[in-house]
């Protein structure tokens, strides 16, 4: 993929850059709108609207005989145990059996229902967000490191999945559970409920507390862990270079302070975390102390019976877990709605490329390309072409030509309408490619790029890409052309042989044949070369000329060299210096002009005969 150089490139692409070399990863926090990150994500679980509430129904169910089992049992001491009616304490433990029973085969049903609906819409949401990606604009890609989006797509997701599959059903059972237990113990005995609301407050606040704390603390912990990745991901894709500099043990000093930065807050985060356990424990057990004693002094008076204080005891404990969940949760959907809100951002983004409402017809061109008064900056205020008017004839070959950062490669950004242009206008055949739909415009271009980018796949699949319903037969006289077939067939599996990453078990010259051999096999109207050559040796590059002359004829043919002898027989070199046209020409009229094109030819071959 093209992209600017670095004189071209952007603050802000330098700022995302820095950010995803992770000088200073991405904080972890809570949504800034949590309403609106949920009202947002509410469209994609609406399809399942009868699955959800036959969970809500299963919820209530399970919630109901969970409140039953304390009732059940203080029953079964106030008329049974203590009447020593054996047939009806096996009767109602029989109940209380089916009661537990029924409470964890709805708990399970509706975690299942759950589960298989959250998958479901997160599926569509993570297609959805796949698909908006590949629309956006080559810019967007420029100014957003790629492990950024890919945290988007797994990571945000996943804290989504989290949320919906298991945390929304825990929370509202939690709610339920806390809500029926408050309800039960007035309906049993408002004496002893009143009692409880001595104890509740200092819960709910304790519960706030730590919450508030332990959220602070993972944000550190996450913040840190992000600086680890990135120290250890530079230096696994560095290693190369680390070696080569023998900077092993300044990389390991790096990690080392990274990683006492992780372990410090790690144990500050989960210090307060691990709080939470042992302290409600604790306001559980005064809880139920306040409800015993109370419980006692009523007995006493005769108020109450001592199945009624078990059964109070009994929604006590169980009243300590929801709010403990409640603690846990509220992180984990504050997490799930922030990572909503940042994977909607990507999704609200528009392309700042678009197609028009009535494109032109765009199929069957000739490739006259002509470039009029063009001007363009990534910045608009500093414009990288400047006011530039250029034409190509069909069939010639166009040599672009100056120094690092001229602008060449801008142009071809604004050719393949990667970046638009801001003034001016771009023609092919007479028709401005503004006018024309992106993909018509792409599929009659070929590029062949510096730095080829192979897919993980088979060196088959590879060239394929160049046009996906082409036969094995089309992709290996593609080959043939290119020069590519003899290093294939000298692998193991020919042209079945699966590539590595990033291509990185082939050469560079093998890498840049196979792309030559796809851009054949797309048959484009118009050639983009980009610096095809210039990482590989001599001989290797006398191989790939020979690939490209083949590529090469009957197309209008744009070169971008540093080697300025690879563009000697160019019908029109045009020599570009800060994004104006300073000369144009064949190579030998150029020389003879000993301008600024016969100073660069110079500069490389001086001493040598021209």
């Amino acid at each position: 993929m093209t992209t600017p150089t670095s004189s071209e490139r952007t603050p802000n692409e330098t700022r995302a850059n820095l950010q995803a070399r992770g000088g200073r990863p991405r904080v972890f926090e809570k949504a800034s709108d949590p309403r609106r990150a949920l009202a947002r994500l509410v469209p994609y679980l609406s399809p399942f609207k009868g699955w959800i509430a036959l969970v809500l129904v299963f919820v209530v169910l399970y919630t109901l005989l969970g409140l039953a089992g304390p009732y059940l049992m203080g029953l079964a001491i106030d008329r049974f145990i203590g009447n020593k009616d054996v047939a009806g304490l096996v009767t109602i433990s029989l109940v209380m059996l089916a009661a537990y029973v029924l409470n964890n085969a709805f708990q399970a049903l509706a975690n299942w229902i759950m589960t298989r609906v959250s998958q479901d819409a997160l599926r569509n949401l993570r297609a959805e967000l796949f698909a908006h990606l590949q629309t956006l604009s080559i810019s967007y890609f420029d100014t957003h490191p790629a492990g950024g989006l890919m945290s988007r797509l797994t990571n945000d997701i996943d804290a989504i999945n989290q949320a919906v599959s298991q945390n929304i059903t825990s929370l509202i059972a939690s709610i339920l559970t806390m809500v029926g237990i408050l309800v039960a113990m007035f309906l049993l005995n408002p004496w002893l409920a009143l009692s409880t609301l001595l104890v509740v407050p200092i819960m709910l606040w304790f519960t706030e507390f730590v919450a508030k704390y332990t959220r602070k603390g993972f944000r550190q912990l996450q913040y840190d862990l992000g600086g680890l990745n990135s120290v250890a991901e530079e230096a696994i894709s560095g290693q190369k270079v680390v070696k080569s500099f023998h900077r092993n043990e300044s990389v390991i000093a790096a990690f080392r302070v990274q990683n006492e930065a992780v372990f410090k807050a790690g144990v500050n985060a989960n210090t307060y975390a691990l709080m939470v356990m042992p302290l409600t424990t604790v306001l559980g057990n005064f809880f139920i102390i306040v409800l015993a004693g109370m419980g006692a002094w009523l007995a006493l008076q005769g108020l109450v019976s001592v199945g009624m204080i078990a059964t109070f005891i009994n929604y006590g404990q169980n009243y300590v877990s929801p709010l403990r969940q409640l603690a846990n949760l509220y992180n984990s959907i504050q997490a799930a709605l922030a990572g909503a809100e940042r994977v909607f951002e990507i999704i609200d983004t528009q392309p700042e490329v678009q197609d028009v409402p009535d494109p032109l017809p765009f199929e069957s061109i000739r490739g006259n390309v002509s470039l009029e008064a063009v001007r363009f900056g990534y910045q608009p205020e500093a414009p990288i072409i400047k006011n530039m008017t250029l034409s190509a004839k069909a069939g010639q070959t166009i040599a672009l030509v100056g120094p690092t950062g001229a602008g060449k490669t801008t142009i071809i950004n604004l050719l393949t309408r990667f970046y638009e242009v801001q003034e001016g206008r771009i023609f092919i055949d007479g028709k401005d490619i503004r006018q024309v739909r992106k993909a018509d415009l792409r599929s009659k271009l070929g590029l062949v790029l510096q730095d080829t980018f192979l897919f993980s796949d088979t060196v088959m699949e590879n060239i394929r890409y160049g046009r996906l319903d082409a036969s094995d037969e089309e992709c290996i006289h593609a080959a043939e052309l290119a020069d590519a077939d003899p290093f294939i067939r000298r692998f193991p599996e020919g042209y079945q042989t699966v590539l590595g990453e990033r291509a990185n078990n082939l050469s560079q010259g093998q890498r840049q044949m196979l792309a030559i051999a796809r851009a054949i096999l797309a048959d484009p109207a118009i050639l983009i070369l980009d610096e095809a050559t210039s990482s590989v040796d001599t001989r290797t590059e006398a191989r790939i000329q020979k690939a490209l002359l083949t590529l090469m004829k009957g197309r209008t043919s744009f070169v971008i060299a540093h080697r300025l002898s690879t563009i000697r027989d160019a019908d029109n070199v045009v020599v570009i210096n800060h994004g104006e046209i300073v000369e144009q020409g064949t190579h030998q009229a150029l020389l003879d002009q000993k301008g600024f094109y016969y100073n660069l030819y110079m500069s490389q071959f001086k001493g040598q005969a021209i």
